[in-house]
C-alpha cells in the first residue's frame, strides 16, 4: 500500500491531475474542466485515474488545489451582492479609486463598474484618528440604521470599511456586533481582519473582494468536499495561495482574496523547488498555455512577491508599470507578469498592414483550426504545426487529432497571401511576433525590476513554453533553459512542492532613527503569535512550525514601499539601523540610486510569514514518470531562414542522450524544439536542459 499526495489545477480547456507517491512514483492524467462545475471533473478525474491504475482512495494522504473560481468570479461579475458600511465622507472611494490608469492618453478608456453600487454604500459618522485615538465615537444606533438600510436593499453579504481602523479597529467591532444581532447568518468581513493596513481604497477595495467572492468560494470548496467525501477520499484538502503557500480549506473560505491567482502561483512554486535542487538561485520561470503567457522572477532561491495587483482588468500587456484597470488587491502574491499570448493567441494582419498575434484567443472551443473544432482564425498552434514543429497528427499521446492541411490552408489564405509571404515564412513570423509579445512578460519582471535576465536561467513550462523558450532565450541573451518533467502537467506538479503557509501584517509608521525598539519589536510579536496559533490549529507541533519577519519601508514622503527581510532577533537600535541600510540597498538595485543618510527612512507595515515544516521532504529528488515513446522517428520542421526546412530526429526524453540540435523532444503534455546549435541534456532529475 502506497501514500498518495495530489496535485489538481484547473484550465480553461483542461484539469491536470498529478498523483505522487513517496518513492518519486508520478502518475498524470488530463480531464476536460467541467465549467458548470468544477468540482465534477475533478471529482470524476480521480474516480478515473484510481480504477485506471488501482488506487484505493483510503491511500491518498493529501490533496491540493490550485483553483481559479474566485478570479472566474470577478472576470464574470458572478459575485454576491454586497453592501459596504464606511466612514461619512468615504462612500465613493470605490469609484474614485487613483490614477493609475492601464492606458495612456486613452481618453475612451472607463474605470471597471463599483463591485458595490452607491446605493448599497452606507455611511456612518465617526472618527479615528491615525493615532488610532477616537475622534467622534459611533453611535451603535447609527450602525443599526446603516445595517438595517442594507438588508433591506437584499445584500447577501456585507463590508466594512472605515477609515483609520487599520489603528484602532473599535468602530468596525461595533459595527460586526450590529450585523451579528440583526442578522446573525449574514456573511460579514471587516477591514481590520482582512487587511488591517494603511491606504484608504485599497483596503477598501481588498475588503469588498473578498466579500464579494466568499459566498461562491465557499459553496464551491464545500462541494468540492463533499464530492471527495463520498469517493472515499478523507484526505486534508490544501488550497494554493496566490503568494505560493497552501492553506487550508476552511481558511481559503473565509479569506478567499487570498486565493485570487491561485492557479498560476504553482509553477512558480514548482520551479522555484526544482532550480533549487539543481544549483540555480536565479531563474525566470515561464509558463505558456493556450491563452497567455506568464512570468516570474526567482532570485536568490526565493519568490518576488508583490503586495499590490489588479484582477478583472483583462490581459496586461504593456510594462507593469501600468496599473489600475481591474479590482485592486493588495495582499501577497508571487509576483507575475502577463501577456496575451497562448497557443490560441490569432494571428492576423491589422488595419496598417502589420502581422500581429493576440491578444484575441481562439479559446477552449473552437481553438485553432487544426483541433477540428469549427475554428477558422489561424493561432500560433497552426503555425507550430505549419512549421512541422508540433506533430502533424495528434497532440496528447493521440487523444488530441490534429489537421495540419487545415493549419497550413487557412494561415496561408489569411496571413501568407494577403501578405506576399511563402507559407513557411508567414508561420516563421507568426512565432518571431508571439516571441516578442511574451519578452515584454520576462522584462517586466526582471529589467524593469533592474535585474539583467542574461544572469538567470529561463524555466519554461506549460504545453507551450518548451516550444518558444530557445527563442526567448536566444533574443535575450540568456544560456541556460530547465524543462522540468511533467512540463504540460507543472501547474498541478507544483502543488506538490508547496508548505502550508500564513501570512500577517500590520500598519505601524514609524521612522526608523527615532523609533522605539521595543514597540516595533512588540508588533512583530503579536503577529508571530497569531501565526504561531493558526499553525498549531492546523496540526503542527513546536518543532514543525517557523516564522519569518518582512517589512515594508519607504523614505519619509514616499507613497510606494519596498520589502526587505528582517532578522529574527529581537529587534533593538542595532537592527533598527540594519534595517535602514538593507532598504537603502534594495532601494539602490531597484531604482538605481539611494538617498544618503541623513534622509529618514520609515517602516510602514510589518509583516510575519508562518510556515508549517514537513517531516520530510515534500518531492523526492528522483521522479519516475510514465512514458509515451514518439511513434516518429523524425519529421521536417523549418528553423528559420538561416537554417530553412531539417528534417529533424523526434524523440522522447528518455531517449535523449546529449548533443547538439536541431531535435523535437515530443511528450504526452508538451513538446520541446531544440534548434541548431543548441546543446539539450537531461540531467540525473530528469530535466530537460538545453545550452545556448
Amino acid at each position: 500500500m502506497s501514500d498518495y499526495r495530489i496535485g489538481v489545477d484547473i484550465g480553461g480547456t483542461f484539469t491536470d491531475i498529478v498523483l505522487l507517491d513517496a518513492d518519486g512514483n508520478v502518475i498524470s492524467k488530463k480531464v476536460s474542466s467541467s465549467v458548470e462545475n468544477y468540482a465534477l471533473a475533478i471529482v470524476e478525474g480521480l474516480e478515473s485515474v484510481f480504477a485506471e491504475h488501482g488506487v484505493a482512495s483510503d491511500e491518498v494522504t493529501e490533496v491540493m488545489h490550485g483553483t481559479t473560481v474566485a478570479s472566474n468570479t470577478i472576470l464574470q461579475l458572478a459575485g454576491a451582492r454586497v453592501g459596504l458600511v464606511t466612514s461619512k465622507g468615504f462612500r465613493d472611494v470605490l469609484e474614485l479609486r487613483n490614477l493609475r490608469m492601464p492606458r495612456l492618453y486613452d481618453l475612451t478608456w472607463e474605470k471597471p463598474p463599483p463591485l458595490v453600487e452607491r446605493y448599497l454604500r452606507m455611511v456612518v459618522d465617526e472618527r479615528v484618528n491615525a493615532a488610532g485615538e477616537v475622534v467622534r465615537p459611533l453611535d451603535r444606533d447609527d450602525a443599526r440604521r446603516a445595517v438595517r438600510r442594507l438588508l433591506e436593499e437584499g445584500v447577501d453579504a456585507l463590508a466594512v470599511c472605515l477609515v483609520n481602523s487599520y489603528a484602532n479597529p473599535v468602530h468596525e467591532r461595533i459595527v460586526a456586533d450590529v450585523v451579528e444581532e440583526l442578522a446573525p447568518d449574514l456573511t460579514c468581513c471587516t477591514s481590520f481582519d482582512v487587511l488591517p493596513e494603511i491606504k484608504e481604497y485599497e483596503r477598501t477595495s481588498t475588503t469588498v473582494v473578498n466579500t464579494y467572492v466568499l459566498p461562491i468560494v465557499e459553496r464551491y470548496l464545500t462541494t468540492l468536499r463533499e464530492g471527495l467525501d463520498s469517493r472515499g477520499v478523507a484526505a486534508p484538502l490544501l488550497i494554493m495561495q496566490s503568494n505560493g503557500g497552501l492553506t487550508p480549506a476552511a481558511e481559503a473560505a473565509v479569506k478567499p482574496v487570498n486565493i485570487v491567482e491561485s492557479g498560476p502561483a504553482a509553477g512558480v512554486v514548482g520551479a522555484r523547488a526544482i532550480a533549487r535542487q539543481s544549483g540555480l538561485e536565479n531563474v525566470i520561470s515561464f509558463d505558456m498555455g493556450g491563452t497567455t503567457a506568464k512570468a516570474s522572477l526567482v532570485e536568490r532561491g526565493e519568490y518576488t512577491r508583490t503586495r499590490e495587483y489588479s484582477v478583472g482588468g483583462g490581459i496586461m500587456t504593456g510594462s507593469r508599470l501600468l496599473t489600475g484597470g481591474g479590482y485592486l488587491l493588495n495582499v501577497p502574491a508571487i509576483d507575475l507578469a502577463e501577456v496575451g499570448a497562448g497557443g490560441g493567441s490569432i494571428v492576423h494582419i491589422d488595419a496598417g498592414g502589420s502581422m500581429q498575434v493576440g491578444p484575441k484567443s481562439a479559446g477552449a472551443r473552437p481553438g485553432p483550426v487544426c483541433y477540428g473544432l469549427g475554428g477558422d482564425a489561424p493561432t500560433v498552434t497552426d503555425a507550430s504545426v505549419a512549421l512541422g514543429h508540433l506533430n502533424p497528427s495528434f497532440l496528447c499521446g493521440g487523444e488530441l487529432a490534429i489537421d495540419a492541411e487545415a493549419s497550413r490552408r487557412t494561415l496561408h489564405d489569411a496571413v501568407a497571401r494577403p501578405l506576399g509571404l511563402t507559407l513557411e515564412h508567414a508561420a516563421w513570423g507568426a512565432r518571431q511576433v508571439a516571441i516578442a509579445n511574451m519578452i515584454r512578460a520576462i522584462r517586466a519582471v526582471s529589467s524593469e525590476r533592474g535585474r539583467d535576465p542574461r544572469d538567470y536561467a529561463l524555466f519554461a513550462f506549460g504545453g507551450n513554453g518548451a516550444l518558444f523558450a530557445t527563442g526567448m532565450a536566444a533574443e535575450l541573451g540568456m544560456k541556460t533553459i530547465v524543462v522540468p518533467p511533467a512540463a504540460g502537467l507543472f501547474s498541478a506538479f507544483g502543488l506538490l512542492y508547496a508548505e502550508i503557509e500564513h501570512h500577517y501584517s500590520r500598519t505601524v509608521r514609524r521612522v526608523l532613527h527615532d523609533a522605539d525598539a521595543a514597540s516595533i519589536e512588540s508588533v512583530f510579536g503579536e503577529l508571530e503569535a497569531q501565526a504561531d496559533a493558526q499553525l498549531a490549529a492546523d496540526g503542527f507541533d513546536a518543532a514543525h512550525r517557523a516564522c519569518t519577519r518582512g517589512a515594508m519601508l519607504h523614505y519619509q514622503g514616499q507613497i510606494y514601499e519596498l520589502e526587505v527581510p528582517v532578522p529574527a532577533a529581537r529587534i533593538d537600535r542595532s537592527a533598527l539601523d540594519a534595517l535602514a541600510e538593507s532598504f537603502g540597498h534594495e532601494h539602490e538595485r531597484t531604482y538605481g540610486h539611494r538617498a544618503g543618510s541623513d534622509e529618514p527612512v520609515e517602516l510602514v507595515t510589518a509583516q510575519v510569514l508562518g510556515r508549517g515544516l514537513s517531516e520530510r521532504p515534500r518531492v523526492p529528488d528522483r521522479l519516475v514518470l510514465s512514458t509515451r515513446e514518439a511513434e516518429t522517428d523524425s519529421r521536417r520542421a523549418f528553423f528559420g531562414r538561416a537554417h530553412g526546412w531539417i528534417e529533424a530526429p523526434v524523440i522522447s526524453r528518455e531517449a535523449l542522450s546529449g548533443g547538439e540540435g536541431p531535435c523535437i523532444v515530443e511528450e504526452y503534455d508538451s513538446t520541446c524544439l531544440v534548434p541548431p546549435g543548441v546543446r539539450a541534456t537531461v540531467d540525473s532529475r530528469g530535466n530537460l536542459v538545453l545550452s545556448l
